[in-house]
């Protein structure tokens, strides 16, 4: 990546959306801006897990003023992750497919044990290098992430359904505080995050911090009345606790530090926080300065440089676990992106077609992960292992993309109607189909003679082989007649022509 890019990261929060713009500098990123907006779309989910009207409005609203601030911004420099919300959210492809409207750049809802590894990420590359074994914790709206990790690298991630705006909906709905609604919050927190115990053992780590806004939330509040800065100890929530009870609602509070936009959520925060360092035996509790959308910037400027992208990890360490055919996976990845490449000769911006590349070697390497489980429909059985799994470095829309194509990798495309609409999806599903086809011999096959064009206007495909080819490999010819019909109800047409 060259000095000096500017880079975008956005953070769709359950209480707040946060926008952090930064300059890549020799290994570093520098702020330029920062935009936060308190939008609480976490308590905006009806009792359907439905995102109310005025929720989505909310958002959509928010990120109106943040497409103004990235006027200018090219695709490559941007990513925008939503999170606990939007994964609940029943109706959430609404809100997203009107928010990358707005915006202009792709949504990605990241699974929960993302969500924890890139705020690790962006723990850790913003603190003193060492080769101590840390524990982070974020507590954010509607989900609590936990990290236990050494260095730049997160060992073991979770995340859990408790976050502050759910508990202070739940348990301090009116505002009001008691010990005794504390003490039902708090054991109640527990319950959830118990299971933490055995993963998250004291041994394990030496230090812990606290990412993002609850802890920073409390900290500044303990700063404020005296206590250490930067840190959290159960003493000091013990103080904060009792003024909360003693103001007797959330509107009668006068702390200095507490802000308006933490007012309403602040008793579930505090408790979710009482119940972590008790179970967790956390004595001190470090401010990190580092956050989920430093962890996006930071994974933007690897992903750039493909030998340390994480996603390409993932892939192998799935394809270990499922017993891939290693040689056939690689074949019919380097055939199929030479077929992709030729579809794509002039119409794309070469990161756009870069991304596009990857995405179809990746289903690829994986496209028979499903054998494992049976030959029968295997393309059916790889298709949910993606769609169900928590890959390292993956969106959940990524993995959800490689599922259709591991899906469409055989059989009738019907199943697959409103996808082939988008040209770049229908040109990699098939480019896959045709290397499948040319390597079902499992051995490289001879394609040096054969003819692949695309006419774009007429959403048609053409491969031509001539007749020596056709009288050379029988079978292969064959297959490619079955394609034809495959193709003749899809929104593109594909033919097999033999030249004399």
């Amino acid at each position: 990546m060259k000095h000096g890019t500017l880079l975008a990261a956005i953070d769709l929060g359950s209480n707040s959306f946060r926008l952090e713009i930064g300059r890549y500098d020799h290994g570093q990123i520098q702020r330029v801006a920062y935009l936060k907006e308190t939008v609480r779309q976490g308590n905006g989910l009806d009792a359907d897990r439905n995102l109310t009207p005025e929720a989505m409005q909310r958002g959509w609203e928010c990120l109106a003023r943040f497409a103004e601030r990235l006027s200018g911004f090219k695709k490559s420099q941007v990513r925008v992750v939503a999170t606990q919300t939007l994964r609940e959210a029943k109706n959430r492809d609404a809100f997203v497919k009107r928010g990358c409207e707005i915006l202009g750049f792709p949504i990605e809802v990241i699974a929960g044990t993302e969500e924890a590894r890139l705020i690790y990420q962006g723990v850790a590359h913003l603190l003193p290098s060492d080769n101590d074994p840390r524990l982070v914790i974020d507590i954010g709206g509607r989900s609590t992430e936990l990290v236990l990790g050494q260095g730049l690298d997160a060992t073991e991630t979770a995340s859990f359904r408790v976050g502050s705006v759910a508990w202070s909906m739940k348990y301090f709905p009116t505002g009001e505080f008691s010990e005794q609604t504390f003490y039902r919050a708090e054991i109640a927190a527990q319950a959830v995050l118990e299971e933490a115990l055995t993963a998250y053992p004291r041994h394990q780590w030496r230090k812990a911090y606290g990412a993002s806004g609850t802890v920073g939330a409390v900290a500044e509040i303990l700063a404020f009345a005296g206590f250490p800065a930067d840190q959290i100890t159960m003493d000091g929530l013990d103080w904060l606790m009792k003024c909360l009870v003693r103001s007797g609602n959330a509107s009668r509070v006068q702390l200095e530090g507490l802000k308006d936009d933490r007012r309403a959520v602040i008793g579930g925060g505090v408790s979710i926080l009482r119940a972590l360092m008790s179970l967790l035996k956390i004595d001190t509790l470090h401010v990190a300065q580092g956050a989920l959308r430093h962890g996006v910037l930071f994974e933007m400027v690897e992903r750039e440089d493909h030998s340390t992208d994480t996603r390409d990890l993932s892939v192998q360490r799935l394809s270990l676990k499922f017993a891939v055919d290693a040689q056939q996976s690689h074949r019919v990845g380097k055939v199929a992106l030479h077929w992709f490449n030729t579809l794509h000769t002039h119409t794309k911006d070469d990161t756009q077609l870069e991304r596009l590349r990857r995405k179809l070697n990746w289903a690829a390497q994986l496209h028979e992960v499903g054998i494992a489980i049976s030959h029968s429909d295997y393309h059916k059985h790889g298709a949910y292992i993606l769609d169900n799994a928590d890959l390292v470095g993956f969106s959940v829309p990524e993995l959800h993309l490689l599922g259709l194509l591991v899906l469409g990798q055989r059989g009738k495309l019907k199943k697959l109607e409103v996808e082939l609409e988008d040209n770049d999806f229908a040109k990699m599903l098939l480019a896959l189909r045709l290397s499948l086809i040319l390597c079902h011999a499992r051995k490289d096959p001879s394609h040096d003679q054969l003819v692949l064009r695309c006419d774009d206007h007429k959403h048609r495909i053409t491969l031509t082989a001539p007749a020596s080819w056709v009288n050379d490999y029988p079978q292969s010819t064959h297959l490619l007649k079955l394609e034809t019909t495959s193709w003749q109800k899809a929104p593109w047409s594909f033919e097999f022509v033999t030249n004399p």
